[in-house]
C-alpha cells in the first residue's frame, strides 16, 4: 500500500530563482586570492565560484555559536566519515540541522543545495526527505536495521572482510536525537562544512541524515560528489495532492529494463549465483574493495552500453550539470573495464521496485542498489575507490 503524505516538502523549500539570487547576492565579499582577473570578470561564474557564493551567503545568515557548529577543519577524518544510513538518533550528525534553523537559515541552505546540485538531484534530495516524514507520521516505523540483522546476505562478495557489519543497531543502541525524542522527519538532516569555503583551496560540504549522506568536495574548479549514500523509506508514497512519488524509482526502473535487454548468455554471466542483502561498501567501509564480477560492460552492444551509462548517470547526476558532465566523461573512459553484478529476482511489475541487488564496478566507480526486507525500502551507494572524499585531487605532490 502506497504512503500518504500530509504535507509536502516542495512546498516548503523550493525556492524561486529571485530567492536564490539575493541569497548569493547577499555573500561576503571574496578575498583578492578567490577574485577572478578582469580578463575573467564578464565570463559565467565557475561551478565552484557558485558554490563558494552560496556557502558563504548561507554562512552569513548564522550567529557565532551555530557558525561554530557548522565548521569543522578540512582534516578534521572524524566529521568527514560521520555520516551513515541510520536515523540521526543512532549516529548523530555534525553540524546544524534544518529543525534548529530559521525560515532565513533554511531558505540559504536550500539555495547552496541548488547550487551545488543539478534539478533532478535536489529533487532527490526532497523526495527522500519527505519520504522520511511520511514515514515518522505513519504506524510502521521500527528500528531501520536491514537484511543484514539476520545475516540472510548469503555470504560475502569474493575479496570482502569476512567480518563486515551492515547490520543491526551501532554500539551503544538506539538513543532518539531529534526535538522531543524524534527519529525521523524531513527537519533532521545536518549541513557541515569542513575548510573554508575557496576556489582554489579544497572545502567540503556534508548534508545528510536518515537515507541520506552528501559528500561534496571542492578542489578548484573539480567537484567530486563521492561517497554519496541514497535511500527511502517508503520508497514509494503519495503527496496530499495525489501525486505517486518514488525517490529511487529510475534507479529501479532502468537496471531492470538492461537486465531484460541482456541475451541469455550475458544474462548468465550478470547474475550472481548467490545472495547479496544489503550495501558491501555502505558507512564505515571508506577505502575497501570488492573482487569485481558479473558481465563486462565491453561484452555490451552499443544499445546496452548507453543503458548502462544512463543507469549510472543517476548517481552521478546528482551533482550539478558541469561537475557531473566532467564525472560522466571520466566514467566513459574505464566502461569497457566496467562490471554489471545482478543477485535476486529478474522480474518486476511495472510501476513497482524489485527485490533484486545490484552493482557496477568499474576502474573509477562503484555503485549498489539494495532493497531490503520489503521492496518499498531501498539503501543504494555511490563511491569511487580512487577518488572519494576527491583525495586523489589533494594529495600531497610525490
Amino acid at each position: 500500500m502506497k504512503s500518504k503524505s500530509p504535507l509536502s516538502l516542495l512546498s516548503i523549500l523550493v525556492l524561486t530563482p529571485f530567492v536564490i539570487s539575493r541569497m548569493l547576492a547577499s555573500s561576503p565579499t571574496p578575498t583578492a586570492a578567490d577574485e577572478p582577473s578582469q580578463s575573467d570578470a564578464s565570463a559565467t561564474p565557475s561551478a565552484t565560484s557558485q558554490a563558494v557564493g552560496a556557502a558563504n551567503a548561507f554562512l552569513a545568515t548564522l550567529d557565532e555559536t551555530q557558525r561554530a557548529k557548522v565548521l569543522f577543519a578540512f582534516n578534521d577524518d572524524k566529521q568527514r566519515a560521520r555520516w551513515s544510513n541510520f536515523p540521526t538518533g543512532f549516529v548523530p550528525r555534525g553540524g546544524i540541522s534544518l529543525h534548529d534553523m530559521s525560515e532565513a537559515q533554511r531558505q540559504a541552505a536550500m539555495a547552496l543545495l541548488t547550487v551545488v546540485l543539478s534539478p533532478r538531484g535536489f529533487e532527490k534530495v526532497q523526495q527522500i526527505m519527505e519520504a522520511d516524514e511520511v514515514f515518522k507520521l505513519s504506524d510502521h516505523q521500527r528500528p531501520p536495521f536491514g537484511n543484514d540483522k539476520d545475516h540472510d546476505h548469503g555470504g560475502p562478495p569474493p575479496g570482502n572482510d569476512k567480518d563486515h557489519d551492515r547490520g543491526g543497531p551501532p554500539p551503544g543502541g538506539f538513543k532518539p536525537g531529534g526535538p522531543g525524542g524524534a527519529m525521523f522527519g524531513k527537519d533532521l538532516y545536518y549541513f557541515s562544512i569542513l575548510g573554508t569555503p575557496s576556489e582554489k583551496a579544497p572545502w567540503m560540504l556534508q548534508y545528510g541524515g536518515h537515507h541520506l549522506a552528501l559528500n561534496l568536495t571542492f578542489v578548484g574548479e573539480h567537484g567530486v560528489i563521492t561517497p554519496t549514500l541514497t535511500g527511502a523509506q517508503p520508497a514509494t508514497y503519495t503527496t496530499a495532492d495525489g501525486k505517486t512519488v518514488r525517490p529511487l524509482g529510475p534507479e529501479n526502473d532502468k537496471a531492470f529494463a538492461l537486465l531484460g535487454a541482456l541475451d541469455d548468455a550475458q544474462r548468465r554471466q550478470a547474475v550472481l549465483k548467490y545472495q547479496v542483502g544489503d550495501l558491501v561498501l555502505g558507512p564505515g567501509h571508506d577505502g575497501q574493495t570488492i573482487q569485481p564480477e558479473g558481465l563486462k560492460a565491453s561484452a555490451l552492444n552499443e544499445k546496452q552500453r548507453a543503458m548502462l551509462l544512463d543507469l549510472i548517470s543517476q548517481w552521478a547526476g546528482i551533482a550539478s550539470d558541469r561537475y557531473a558532465a566532467a564525472r560522466m566523461e571520466e566514467i566513459k573512459a574505464g566502461l569497457d573495464d566496467t562490471w554489471f553484478a545482478w543477485s535476486g529476482p529478474t522480474t518486476v511489475e511495472a510501476g513497482q521496485y524489485g527485490k533484486a541487488y545490484y552493482r557496477i564496478q568499474g576502474p573509477k566507480l562503484v555503485i549498489e542498489y539494495a532493497p531490503q526486507h520489503e521492496a518499498d525500502h531501498v539503501h543504494t551507494m555511490y563511491r569511487d575507490p580512487t577518488n572519494d572524499y576527491g583525495r586523489a585531487l589533494i594529495a600531497p605532490a610525490p
